[in-house]
């Protein structure tokens, strides 16, 4: 494999900046633009050892001071040799190195190449890769906590227990079904069934727990949704601690989608601010209107405001049939104000409800607890086998549903074999989602959604 490059720290001025390379020539590319100050190679000293020099470009001109790292391979991050060449900050001095190394022979990596090549090298499955993003990408303690958490193996070592049960009931079928002429004791039903049982059981508990996960891990699709003048800004802002929608009298303000990340305790809100929902004969509005019923749409959890100042209108009744099938809070709004609405029209369609003023600051804590309540994830455990990402969901959903067919065939008397297959395709599944049977297209699809050099 060729050897790769890439500038693995932020893009923006700092402290250091690191040019990451790895691959068999490494070393021999790296010391083409390293000089120490001892007058050594990198390729003579060991792995886990630094060296101070320059970074020289084709006349032997220092281009920066840098410290160099050796990490030979098999221990390294990639499981390859691997150079860090750390320089001075400046964007441009660490753009300036790379360019040497890409003249000396490396190429660029792709994005996250250098974790798919750890993956590939046996350094880490897929379901530990996946969570090097997560980490990256964390905005709370928590969600940083869960994604080291599965780094460190514990969604791998759940599966791989998981796995171990199908993994022998169908070995002993298999044993059986090949060799029935041999005194090989014939796996009994209820045995079976009691191991399918438990498999089905520790699938189940982890779906279950996917949605509360998902809201600490990468966000929770959230719509802030209500007619014109309701406080949805307000609100937004509210949870933002920041003015961040404009907010004034005049209905329609809101004329697109505003987004922003907000963490609320162990959740975090991926919020988007709608247009008022209304009908509307000005034409930008009307746009801004049916952006709202589309990212509604694809809602994950909805905010529904309703301002208790006035009487409920057609508009607030359609607002409460579009999101009754959602996981949702009915926020009544401007409590600060004379009540003119039907409250109990309102708060008998959800079951989830709060009564506020989105101006009042200290109303936010209140908000927050029942959003932590609503998406279940105060009391998360993130020390717990979690699943990270709908790709693991599908799998651990496919697995489970392979399991339940074993079930039913057993209990209708489908022969061992058939039954086994079945069983077969349940391993399968979990060996997807740690990546030992994940097609190419997968993997890529995988990584490609990293940043370049990690």
């Amino acid at each position: 494999m060729s050897t790769i490059a890439a500038i693995s720290t932020g893009m923006s001025p700092g402290g250091i900046g690191i040019v990451r390379l790895s691959g068999e020539n490494a070393l021999e590319i790296a010391d083409k633009v390293f000089s120490s100050k001892n007058g050594k190679l990198l390729s003579e000293i060991g792995g886990y050892h630094a060296l101070l020099g320059n970074a020289v470009d084709e006349n032997k001109s220092p281009v920066d001071e840098v410290v160099a790292l050796v990490y030979r391979a098999p221990k390294s991050y990639t499981g390859e040799d691997v150079v860090e060449l750390n320089c001075h900050g400046g964007l441009f001095v660490t753009r300036q190195v790379l360019r040497l190394v890409l003249q000396a022979g490396a190429v660029p990596a792709e994005p996250g190449e250098f974790t798919k090549r750890a993956f590939l090298n046996g350094k880490m499955d897929l379901a530990k890769a996946e969570s090097v993003m997560n980490i990256i990408s964390s905005h709370s303690q928590q969600e940083m906590k869960i994604a080291l958490n599965t780094l460190e193996g514990a969604l791998s070592k759940k599966i791989s227990q998981i796995n171990q049960i199908l993994i022998s009931a169908s070995a002993s079928l298999q044993a059986w079904v090949d060799y029935p002429d041999d005194e090989i004791e014939e796996l009994s039903n209820g045995e079976l069934v009691k191991n399918l049982n438990k498999a089905s059981d520790e699938l189940e508990n982890l779906i279950s727990n996917f949605d509360s996960g998902k809201a600490v891990i990468g966000g929770v699709r959230t719509a802030i949704v209500g007619k014109p003048n309701v406080g949805k800004s307000t609100l937004m802002n509210l949870l933002l601690g920041e003015d961040r929608s404009i907010v004034t009298s005049l209905e329609g303000t809101t004329r697109d989608i505003v987004e922003e990340t907000a963490v609320i305790g162990s959740a975090t809100l991926r919020l988007a601010d709608t247009a008022g929902m209304r009908s509307s004969s000005d034409e930008v509005e009307q746009i801004g209107v049916d952006k709202a019923k589309k990212w509604l749409e694809g809602a994950d959890f909805v905010l529904a405001v309703f301002d208790l100042s006035r009487e409920l209108s057609d508009e607030d009744k359609e607002i409460i049939n579009l999101v009754k099938n959602k996981k949702s809070v009915a926020i009544l709004n401007k409590t600060d104000l004379e009540e003119k609405a039907d409250r109990n029209s309102i708060i008998q369609n959800f079951s989830d409800y709060i009564f506020l003023s989105a101006r009042n600051s200290e109303d936010r804590q209140a908000l927050c607890e029942i959003i932590e309540k609503v998406l279940e994830t105060a009391n998360i455990d993130p020390s717990a086998a979690s699943l990270i990402n709908a790709r693991q969901l599908a799998c651990c959903k496919s697995a489970l549903e392979n399991i339940r067919q074993a079930l039913d065939d057993l209990e209708n008397g489908v022969t061992l074999d058939a039954v086994n297959v079945t069983i077969d395709s349940a391993i399968d599944e979990l060996l997807v989602l740690t990546g030992e049977k994940a097609s190419d297209s997968v993997i890529n699809e995988i990584f490609s959604r990293f940043c370049v050099g990690k």
